[in-house]
């Protein structure tokens, strides 16, 4: 996402047309979360103006419509949705850093050879990431192993949601239980398959608490740098009220790693400079 209304006046100008936020969230973070398209495929022209506000190099990871992975499960039937989405992403060219098609806790080991053949029918053009809830892919090493196999065979990457520090003591926030209650728990994972790993951390309300919960993340990250990978790394919390700055602090931290690494652009003023 690149509107929540807390940032507004905050961390983004307020108030913006549309033609102009994904713009100004851009001066923040270089990547984005791609959730609106989980719940249609927007028109070609929507798409279009996305791709108007931002460089090449800045990346979506577009979240399929449930259609495909919830209704259909990645059937055959789900092939022509993935046509007209596939059609209406043309736009953002290379800015289409990955298709995340992520399945529901329901969708088990059994039905893995669904995943397998939708992958291969998929077009070779784009990039795929997957993210599972289902246990069993993390808690028996046969199963996980299937699901590496399958991806990569087709060069896709496992994306994993870490929840870790958000479960690790007991709500206190009306955004924390919330969150309990729809967030998976599910066990860390650091293992990239590919170049292109892809990371969502979700912490705490407290700062603090999400920052030293992610230190591990920032050394992993730090890691696959250096091996010569493009990580994409989300930061959440439950209210988000915080994630644009706490973006760029984990970005920072990377960077204290990565000496190298060069750093973020300014982000746009919240409010226009006045001569007082």
């Amino acid at each position: 996402m690149w509107t929540h209304a807390p940032w507004n006046g905050r961390f983004l100008p307020h108030p913006l047309p549309a033609s102009e936020r994904l713009e100004a969230y851009a001066t923040w973070c270089t990547a984005v979360e791609g959730n609106t398209t989980f719940y249609a495929t927007p028109a070609r022209a929507t798409v279009e103006m996305w791709a108007s506000q931002v460089s090449p190099d800045f990346r979506f990871v577009l979240k399929l419509p449930k259609v495909i992975t919830h209704d259909l499960r990645l059937h055959d039937a789900a092939d022509k949705e993935l046509h007209a989405f596939l059609t209406a992403m043309e736009p953002l060219g290379p800015r289409a850093h990955a298709l995340w098609i992520q399945l529901p806790a329901s969708f088990s080991p059994s039905e893995l050879g669904s995943l397998a053949g939708f992958l291969h029918r998929a077009p070779s053009a784009f990039r795929y990431a997957v993210e599972v809830r289902h246990p069993a892919f993390f808690e028996q090493e046969r199963v996980a192993q299937q699901l590496e196999q399958i991806l990569g065979r087709v060069g896709a990457e496992w994306v994993p949601f870490d929840t870790v520090t958000l479960f690790q003591t007991a709500a206190t926030s009306y955004g924390e239980r919330e969150a309990w209650m729809n967030k998976p728990r599910l066990p860390r994972r650091t293992r990239a398959l590919t170049q292109y790993p892809i990371v969502r951390y979700i912490g705490r309300d407290d700062v603090a608490v999400t920052i030293e919960g992610w230190q591990y993340l920032a050394d992993q990250t730090a890691s696959w740098l250096s091996e010569g990978r493009s990580p994409t790394v989300f930061l959440h919390t439950p209210d988000n009220v915080e994630s644009l700055a706490l973006a760029r602090r984990f970005y920072d931290d990377v960077r204290s790693r990565v000496p190298e690494l060069d750093p973020l652009p300014e982000p746009v003023p919240a409010e226009p400079p006045t001569l007082f």
